[in-house]
């Protein structure tokens, strides 16, 4: 429950059966309960927008029905509980439909049903009020002058980009290395913009086997196929409303690219298995690693596409290209886990802090972060010294130049620790060396052939 009081009035014009309701409602401590004895003197009091109202069905200076409409118009949040002396089931269907909570006839177990009743209203407002709660602190964690960490002017320029795309609908494309951060950007575009309150569903498109995306993206009827033993919507059903997130947009072959031009286009899916066409409104955010004009040219990807995807483009920078705005991301992650984990506060020494503006992160924010993690977790005191800055790919480079090969022998060895860090993610690999994945079962295929 919040902080505040739940508020109880009763009105009711027969003094003896309103002292019966308020010892019966005042049984509970967690319950004030106020009450009234005249309409006038009620309606005089409802600014104090009462979370509850048990109301008599009939007063002798206006109708239950008038009096019903009358505190939905100056309360619209306050349930109401009509309490009459006759069993009419008429007249109840129609006030619930003027937005009764309940229709109770006086007689005598009325006290069990309408402590219930209360309780079940006390309890779905604890809940709305912590959804109400936890709604705010999702807003407030993706405000963009709070998410988007960093004072460089680079970052200065994307903070005002993604301010741009508030209050527009227009399609954006989140460019940038593996690990700059490009759902965080495209939470902050969704979380302060007009959509905020309906869903943000992400979907991490080379994360998805390609015989599957599909029935991910559109949904599939049941018995469309193999396995499909109950109808399932779609990214994009799920995200009605609200926005779609397509990371590495890139990975997507060309068969799904032309489906997602013609739901571009159309605004509207079909299901696998399915003949029946669904309206969908919902913002599309892409992020890609990959240079699209590029692929567009190489033919894979398509051009249309790219030109329909071609809204406000969002390029982030690099982490070694962002300054001091390490040891400012530093900082927030330090506090962030430390607070997590209940731990002390933590600084870095100078000489981790040369350490880390000496690094290029190659694995950018992502990086970053899982350093600081480390560092703090390894460090026995409030300081993180160099000692705890464990730069792991700096190791693997600086172990794998230390011999002397051939070029060709060099890219082998680099694959191979790479696959050995990444647990023979072949994808990931690719990522983070910025090659294709032929490239890298080319040189496993070349090599294991000698």
């Amino acid at each position: 429950m919040s902080a505040k009081v739940f508020t109880i009035f009763v009105l009711e014009d027969d003094e003896w059966y309103n002292k019966y309701l308020v010892h019966t409602i005042s049984l509970n401590p967690d319950y004030q309960v106020k009450s009234f004895l005249t309409a006038n003197h009620f309606f005089e009091t409802i600014h104090e927008k009462p979370d509850v109202v048990t109301l008599d069905y009939r007063l002798p200076e206006i109708t239950g029905a008038d009096a019903l409409e009358k505190i939905k118009l100056l309360s619209p949040d306050t349930e109401i509980i009509v309490i009459s002396e006759q069993n009419d089931i008429t007249t109840a269907i129609n006030l619930l439909k003027k937005g009764a909570y309940d229709y109770l006839v006086k007689e005598k177990n009325i006290s069990d049903r309408l402590l219930t009743i209360i309780h079940n209203i006390y309890k779905n407002l604890g809940l709305k009020n912590r959804i109400n709660l936890l709604e705010l602190e999702l807003q407030k964690k993706h405000d963009f002058s709070q998410s988007i960490i960093g004072s460089s002017p680079a970052m200065e320029n994307i903070m005002r980009l993604v301010e741009k795309a508030l209050n527009v609908n227009i399609t954006v494309t989140i460019t940038g290395e593996t690990g700059t951060g490009k759902e965080v950007i495209a939470k902050a575009i969704h979380y302060n913009s007009s959509r905020k309150n309906k869903p943000f569903v992400a979907i991490n498109v080379a994360a998805i086997p390609s015989e599957l995306i599909e029935s991910e993206l559109f949904g599939h009827e049941k018995g469309s196929f193999t396995g499909a033993v109950a109808r399932r919507l779609g990214k994009f059903e799920e995200a009605n409303g609200g926005t779609l997130f397509l990371d590495e947009i890139g990975e997507m072959n060309l068969t799904l690219q032309a489906k997602l031009l013609r739901v571009l286009q159309e605004k509207e899916i079909t299901r696998i298995g399915s003949n029946t066409p669904i309206k969908i409104n919902c913002r599309i955010i892409v992020a890609t690693h990959r240079n699209l004009k590029e692929d567009v040219k190489n033919g894979t990807f398509r051009e249309d596409l790219f030109f329909r995807l071609y809204g406000l483009i969002i390029d982030l920078p690099p982490l070694r290209d962002r300054e001091k705005d390490v040891l400012i991301l530093a900082k927030y992650f330090m506090d962030t886990f430390c607070k997590e984990n209940q731990l002390p506060k933590k600084t870095l020494s100078d000489d981790a802090q040369q350490k880390l503006m000496a690094y290029s992160f190659p694995g950018n924010v992502r990086e970053l972060k899982s350093v600081i993690e480390l560092a703090i977790v390894l460090s026995n005191s409030n300081i993180i010294t160099s000692d705890h800055i464990n730069l792991s790919s700096s190791d693997i480079i600086a172990e794998t130049l230390s011999e002397e090969m051939t070029l060709r022998e060099y890219d082998l060895k680099i694959i191979k620790k790479y696959l050995q860090k990444y647990d023979g993610n072949m994808k990931l690999v690719a990522q983070k060396l910025d090659i294709g994945l032929s490239t890298i079962y080319r040189i496993l295929k070349e090599n294991s052939d000698k």
